[in-house]
């Protein structure tokens, strides 16, 4: 059994700390702020330290520097854990002398692992940590690398937000003027159709990169499933069109709690999805039923169909499953971000054999 102090200002990540590491017979020593940490761990004498980033008073970057020049704390590990996932400050964490580095909402598995791992570096040999040493610096060289990328990620979709903005608001425009022929007309629906799309990927990107941090929340209220779903028709229309595809999406009146917006990029995206891969003649229907407090949506189309083998891997992000001749899954982000926003909602998404085509299915909460 290990003493483990933990220093945190929130008294809910402290309890979940504390319930996650007693259950595996640590003795957890806890803490509210820098200052208090300071002082159990001079008085506690733990075996190691997990220590908030972002705190009243002392932050834990000051915590971990008076921390180090203690008398014992130059060996003690010490594990940061933050809701900041930026390459400035994990390269700050490090400079301060933590061991390791973990994101909030911490998960209690993840917790245990590195707590663990913190536990035994502190009882290697010398040998052992110098080898140690060179691979937590190869570590760190592979987190700072993804930090570095998904910043750069995050900059371009922001900075592609508004110029797309911009073409659809432009199209909207040209529309409007009832003397354009009837051949520009058509251009810049077409410019219309292709904006929404690519607005639709660059929401997508973001949503991805929210639920990967824990901030993909749902802000619910009362829609019409109904009226949703012939808004997101009406969206895919001109693409379906130009492709001979049959949309239908009539669905009777249901009422729900959902997010508005992350409902309709589900449905959009599947909508996209179907079209992409139905052949010219087919049909793409939506439909739905209501089994108790749960409602079932379900998309089908008259495609070529998904391999049983193949269904559950093309809700991975950048991932194309060939069947037959023919890519399944787009682009890669369209379906992984209709399970991200579905499992949001606490409902789950699945793929059948539709017999011909595949049958999308998800799971809501009706009431």
């Amino acid at each position: 059994m290990s003493k483990i102090l933990v220093v945190d200002d929130n008294a809910q990540n402290r309890e979940l700390a504390k319930a996650t590491l007693e259950d595996e017979g640590h003795e957890v020593v806890l803490a509210n702020d820098g200052l208090e940490g300071l002082e159990a761990f001079e008085r506690e004498r733990p075996e190691c330290v997990l220590l908030d980033v972002r705190m009243p008073g002392l932050d834990g970057f000051a915590v971990c520097t008076r921390l180090r020049a203690l008398p014992e704390g130059a060996e003690v590990p010490i594990v940061f854990l933050t809701a900041l996932r930026d390459i400035d400050t994990f390269d700050q964490a490090l400079r301060v002398g933590g061991d390791d580095f973990l994101t909030k909402p911490v998960r209690p598995t993840e917790l245990l692992v590195r707590v663990q791992a913190a536990l035994k570096l502190r009882k290697m040999s010398a040998d052992l940590r110098e080898t140690y040493d060179l691979v937590r610096r190869q570590r760190d060289d592979l987190m700072r690398l993804q930090l570095q990328k998904e910043r750069l990620s995050s900059f371009v979709v922001h900075d592609l937000k508004n110029p797309v903005g911009a073409m659809d608001l432009h199209a909207q425009v040209l529309l409007a003027d009832r003397t354009l022929p009837q051949k520009a007309r058509d251009a810049a629906e077409h410019i219309r159709s292709d904006a929404r799309s690519l607005m639709r990927l660059i929401l997508n990107l973001l949503d991805i990169s929210k639920s990967e941090e824990g901030k993909l929340e749902p802000r619910l209220a009362e829609l019409d499933v109904a009226a949703l779903a012939r808004d997101a028709a009406e969206s895919v229309g001109l693409k379906a069109q130009l492709s001979g595809v049959t949309i239908s999406a009539e669905l009777p009146e249901t009422k729900i709690r959902a997010d508005i917006d992350l409902l309709r990029r589900v449905l959009e995206n599947l909508l996209d999805n179907a079209i992409r891969h139905t052949p010219k003649g087919g049909k793409v229907e939506l439909s739905r039923r209501l089994e108790g407090n749960v409602l079932v949506l379900t998309l089908s189309d008259s495609g070529s169909g998904i391999p049983a083998e193949l269904r559950e891997r093309i809700f991975d992000p950048f991932v194309q499953v060939e069947a037959g001749q023919r890519a399944v899954g787009g682009r890669g982000l369209g379906l992984s971000f209709c399970r991200l926003a579905v499992e949001a909602h606490h409902g789950r998404i699945w793929v059948e054999d539709a017999c011909p085509g595949a049958r999308f299915c998800i799971e809501l909460p009706a009431a």
